[in-house]
């Protein structure tokens, strides 16, 4: 299946190293291009791609209010949206999660980790740059407050393991192997933690589990890039 891409950003030399990255992965083809938020979502809405990719700073509607207008539930045309900015700020990667964006990618993190957030967010999966995990993570373990919201007290101990090694990083296979169960048993877990949740994907899993620390990884461990 070829993945179709939608680029969004206000900067035409980010659009075209965008473009020439993705170009060059025999299973992705980028279908459109736009300089700003609203024309992204009308271009969304005819052409129907599988991903956007959404600068947070453009003109007009903004990433963010892009992400949230394609990613909410009740919305006629969805896609999956991948933010991708130079500016990494918590409040940015906090109310991207939110609004349902399946990767965040800091612009500088490299052509392997775009390609990789396309498919992954094709896949259900989630991509979010490894610095910005790094950073939250370790801010959420030196706070002393309590978490913003209680454990969901519905998760089995199984599918709060699971919580807690989506948030660490783990792909599905890599979860299955931990646990010693098949990936289409982590799948079938990961659906049923995100109707229980009440979120979209994987990254709203972690997004959970950083704000209630479910999730028990040391900051600064390698291997936290989904």
């Amino acid at each position: 299946m070829t993945i179709r891409v939608l680029i969004a950003d206000d900067q035409d030399s980010v659009r075209f190293g965008f473009r020439t990255i993705l170009r060059a992965a025999e299973d992705i083809e980028v279908v459109a291009e736009a300089a700003d938020g609203e024309t992204a979502l009308a271009l969304t809405q005819r052409l129907r791609p599988d991903v956007v990719i959404a600068d947070i700073r453009m003109p007009g509607m903004d990433g963010l209010e892009l992400t949230r207008r394609l990613c909410a539930a009740d919305a006629p045309i969805t896609a999956r949206v991948v933010v991708a900015t130079a500016y990494d700020l918590d409040a940015y990667v906090h109310t991207a999660l939110r609004h349902g964006a399946s990767g965040f990618l800091v612009k500088h993190s490299g052509p392997a980790l775009l390609t990789e957030a396309v498919r992954a967010a094709v896949a259900g999966d989630a991509l979010i740059s490894p610095t910005v995990t790094v950073r939250l993570l370790r801010k959420l373990a030196s706070t002393t407050t309590e978490p913003t919201r209680k454990p969901e007290p519905a998760l089995s101990d199984r599918e709060t393991e699971i919580v807690s090694l989506v948030a660490d990083g783990l792909t599905n296979p890599e979860i299955g192997d931990r646990l010693y169960i098949t990936t289409g048993t982590v799948k079938t877990h990961l659906t049923s933690i995100q109707r229980k949740l009440k979120v979209r994907n994987r990254v709203g899993i972690a997004h959970w589990a950083w704000e209630t620390r479910t999730h028990t990884r040391t900051p600064g461990v390698p291997g936290e890039q989904r």
